[in-house]
């Protein structure tokens, strides 16, 4: 296979808003401030891997020419978070003169929902100084972090979980591009592990990639370290007929064999006992049980024993 000097979630992310993939409502409103060369502050606002960051490159792209030195500014918050940084470097840039063709410059700022409060604070005033030269584009998974003094500067746009027929066109896209097989299993287990998230997907196909040019469904959850949904629903279903045993082998084969962890385990535990064919208030106890086992390991309790705890859980309701 081609060696590729960029990973695929480089090489495969759209320069322009033309080539984004999902998100059309936004895409048409970004299309028109770009060609009235003017637009507001704005908070891109969804979860990961929907198209924050590469909407707003995109756009910068289209609006610059693709000649972004000095007229964009990328800074990632969660690195570079305290009050330094906005007095310093983001102030300095904010304040000089474009040199493009536009004349407005864009400070993006991404995952600023992990700016400090001190920092937030005093990026407002400078939001409020340089108005004339410079706009602010912040990136956050959970906007409601953001102080309202910024929020009320900004239009918000809410980006939503890509489709199912996006996200099977993009791999298409990509096993077109880099001549592999990818049969419809494939794909789904593909949309399934990534959870909405297209660079987990990309990531994941790559590897599979690297293994294999025919990528198969088994190659994806093994990569993916993630359980088939059928073998989780299966653990489900002989916990809550109040087959013990049967369940904890179940549970050694994910834990072990996949070497997943509790967190990811309760994850699909969630997603998946929706679809079993139970009455709904075992469904809606049995959630309460994951919900517990999840907090208790996550401030640090032991994820074997919690995990077993939760499948005697299910056998008691069961």
């Amino acid at each position: 296979m081609q060696t590729l000097d960029l990973p695929w979630t480089e090489k495969y992310r759209p320069k322009k808003l033309g080539e984004v993939i999902g998100q059309p409502l936004i895409i048409d409103r970004l299309k028109a401030f770009v060609k009235n060369k003017n637009f507001p502050n704005m908070i891109f606002a969804g979860p990961a891997g929907v198209g924050k960051t590469t909407c707003a490159v995109a756009m910068a792209n289209d609006l610059y020419n693709g000649e972004l030195v000095g007229a964009f500014q990328e800074l990632n918050a969660s690195d570079s978070r305290g009050i330094d940084v906005i007095r310093g470097e983001v102030k300095e840039f904010a304040k000089t003169i474009s040199i493009a063709d536009v004349p407005i410059k864009i400070i993006f700022l991404d995952e600023a929902d992990a700016l400090t409060s001190d920092a937030q604070h005093a990026l407002r005033r400078t939001m409020e100084r340089f108005s004339a030269q410079t706009r602010f584009i912040f990136s956050a998974n959970y906007p409601s972090k953001l102080i309202e003094p910024i929020q009320s500067r900004c239009i918000v746009f809410r980006f939503k979980q890509l489709t199912e027929e996006d996200m099977r066109a993009y791999v298409k896209r990509i096993a077109k591009g880099e001549v592999l097989e990818v049969d419809d299993k494939a794909i789904e287990a593909l949309i399934y592990v990534s959870d909405g998230d297209l660079r987990k997907l990309t990531n994941v196909l790559q590897s599979c990639a690297l293994q294999d040019t025919m990528i198969k469904e088994s190659d994806v959850y093994t990569v993916a370290a993630r359980a088939r949904p059928k073998e989780i629903a299966s653990m489900l279903r002989f916990a809550m007929d109040g087959d013990f045993k049967t369940a904890k082998n179940d549970l050694d084969v994910l834990l072990i064999r996949h070497g997943m962890n509790a967190e990811d385990v309760l994850l699909q535990c969630y997603r998946e006992v929706q679809n079993l064919n139970i009455d709904e208030k075992k469904k809606l106890k049995a959630i309460s049980v994951f919900g517990e086992a999840n907090f208790r390991i996550v401030e640090g309790a032991n994820e074997r024993i919690q995990m077993e705890a939760m499948l005697a859980n299910l056998a008691l309701l069961g």
